[in-house]
């Protein structure tokens, strides 16, 4: 028996139009699931299923917003249609909006409510509340399935100048806990997995100047690493591929399961 093969099952990555979780989508698909690719660009959308579909996979594109409910139900309705009923389910959206980060030019007393209310939306509303109470309900009736929600280093530590991601990232722990509580008893197992630093769309800006070099930032980061690099995208497949595998994580939920180099676990 192999522990981690997914085959028959079929997984939805929300934000899978992005870096990790594009990466993500692909590593699951590799382990066997059909999966479905669910973001706001339809090109790179249609590029990541078409990739997936090349290499031997079942994948189906669905347009979506996971702040908008209509829009995760129409999704969910496709995703029936065209591979099966989902039992994957991973939350990848998220990011940092540049006005709630803290800098020498904007200081934490500057930001307004309504960028604040926005990163919320985005990083436990989009990123958690929805998708959860869209594809939730249907692992629950059928008695399995496996929720994957993407979590953050920051949601431990308050690192510096991202305080209203650190914030709303820490509110995706405390949910996710909430949730395998209370999906246990029906067969849904919710955990989440914590990425350390993976240069991505949102960070790049903090972590490397025009020129390519890298930041302060970037540097004070690897020196705080005991692995002292960043992540590869690819090195959260295994992971992901562990949570979501009925077999090989049968008895976890509520768990974080962090993939950091070290990160949480340097101290002086």
């Amino acid at each position: 028996m192999n522990l981690f093969d997914l085959s028959g099952e079929v997984a939805v990555v929300i934000g899978g139009t992005g870096v990790l979780g594009g990466t993500l989508a692909e590593g699951l698909a590799a382990a066997g699931a059909a999966v479905a690719v669910v973001g706001r660009s339809i090109e790179r959308g249609e590029a990541r299923a078409a990739a997936i579909r090349d290499a031997g996979a079942r994948a189906y594109f669905a347009a979506a917003d996971a702040l908008n409910r209509e829009d995760l139900r129409r999704a969910h309705h496709e995703i029936r249609q065209s591979l099966g009923a989902p039992s994957i389910l991973v939350n990848a959206a998220g990011g940092n909006d540049p006005r709630v980060t803290v800098t020498d030019s904007q200081r934490f007393e500057d930001i307004s409510l309504d960028a604040w209310r926005g990163n919320f939306d985005l990083n436990l509303a989009g990123g958690v509340l929805l998708p959860c109470q869209e594809f939730g309900p249907a692992f629950c009736a059928s008695g399995r399935g496996s929720i994957i929600n993407i979590a953050s280093v920051s949601a431990h530590l308050p690192l510096s100048r991202v305080v209203t991601y650190s914030a709303a990232k820490a509110a995706v722990l405390n949910l996710t806990q909430f949730l395998a509580r209370e999906w246990a008893p029906r067969g849904v197992r919710v955990n989440s997995l914590t990425p350390g630093f993976f240069p991505a769309e949102q960070n790049r800006k903090l972590l490397y100047r025009d020129d390519g070099t890298p930041t302060d930032r970037t540097r004070a980061i690897w020196g705080h690493t005991p692995m002292g690099r960043f992540g590869e995208a690819s090195e959260l497949i295994g992971a992901a591929v562990f949570l979501a595998s009925p077999r090989a994580s049968s008895f976890v939920t509520g768990t974080d399961l962090r993939v950091d180099g070290g990160f949480l676990s340097q101290t002086i």
